[in-house]
């Protein structure tokens, strides 16, 4: 098959190489569509070290299932997911390609409203929204929802992953604001549900955020996780637990300082989701079995509010080239020039 493949540390190329195995609880995938995450440029420029297949986010046409699988699936399904794109020291994972193996219960039968550019945009914001909004802060659920409304600050709103976490905190009966650009407010409002938008370069987002939330803020899920959101979300938070609960704050990128002692931090890792040990930042990381619990657990959920109508996918825009048209949309994340929506490439008809 063809696939983009890392050939050295800091470049990737469209290479031939062999199908990837089929392990008993996996399946094996005709890929139809994939859709770009930082990710992917990431590990292209800075871990992988070579032979690492790229690529998180496909859908596509199941064409074989391993022995061990549980899942309700048979060939010829259309399915979504989401795979451990650019696995350090491991060549049997990525989506950028003509096929691709995935673990069980990390993919689900495309609902019927989707096409498989829309489902292709699912994968990594599954994992990640679930892994943050409900195991990282406990929030409510869809199916649990907020007994009495609080605010939650989604700091980057219009990212991929702001967008969903915005719906899903709605649904849950919260109190959701978020910061963007101001050229991204209505869109945020009107189409994903937000009830307040701020401007991120605006001096004084943060105490705007303050007096929007009565000083009551104590959940910050952060899908930008540098300094200047660090910043602003402490300053946004209440200025003390209370009898309410703790200070809490979830970011998707390590953040070298946050500003508050006295609020707990958690870091969201995406990669957890397969229950698997890994290499991250030159750390070996261990298996999390908790985190592909909980990702098996709510992806039957997400899949339900999709089919629902109920989630919307975050805007995306398909572009042309299949694999070969994927380095000028890595290009594009590199540079910074990709906002409010994710980029997306069909592989195959």
């Amino acid at each position: 098959m063809k696939a983009i493949v890392v050939v050295k540390s800091g470049h990737a190329a469209v290479v031939e190489k062999a199908e990837p195995e089929l392990r008993p609880d996996w399946v094996k995938v005709k890929v139809r569509a994939v859709a770009l995450n930082p990710t992917d440029w990431k590990h292209i420029d800075f871990f992988a070290r070579g032979g690492e297949t790229v690529g998180c986010d496909f859908s596509g046409i199941v064409t074989e299932i391993g022995s061990a699988v549980t899942s309700n699936i048979k060939v010829g399904d259309a399915i979504y997911g989401l795979v451990h794109g650019t696995k350090v020291g491991c060549e049997d994972t990525g989506a950028f390609a003509e096929y691709v193996v995935v673990k069980d219960g990390l993919f689900a039968k495309m609902p019927p409203n989707q096409t498989f550019e829309d489902a292709a945009t699912w994968g990594a914001a599954t994992v990640t929204n679930i892994l943050g909004l409900w195991q990282k802060l406990g929030l409510p659920t869809p199916t649990q929802p907020a007994k009495e409304k609080f605010p939650l600050l989604v700091y980057g709103g219009s990212s991929a992953m702001g967008m969903i976490a915005i719906q899903l905190a709605k649904l849950a009966g919260l109190y959701v604001v978020t910061t963007a650009s101001p050229r991204n407010f209505e869109l945020l409002k009107r189409e994903y549900g937000a009830d307040a938008v701020f401007d991120y370069n605006d001096p004084d987002c943060a105490a705007l955020i303050r007096q929007e939330t009565g000083d009551k803020l104590r959940h910050v899920f952060d899908c930008i996780s540098n300094d200047g959101s660090a910043r602003i979300s402490a300053e946004s938070l209440a200025p003390s637990a209370t009898a309410a609960g703790t200070l809490q704050y979830a970011t998707l990128l390590p953040v070298d300082s946050f500003p508050r002692s006295d609020v707990e931090q958690s870091f969201v890792l995406g990669y957890t989701a397969f229950g698997e040990s890994f290499e991250f930042l030159g750390q070996q990381n261990p298996a999390v079995p908790a985190d592909y619990a909980i990702c098996t657990k709510y992806w039957p959920l997400m899949t339900s509010l999709i089919a629902e109508g109920k989630l919307k996918a975050s805007r995306f825009e398909v572009r042309e080239g299949g694999l070969d048209g994927i380095f000028e949309g890595l290009q594009i994340l590199r540079d910074g020039k990709n906002s409010a929506m994710k980029l997306v490439y069909r592989i195959s008809e």
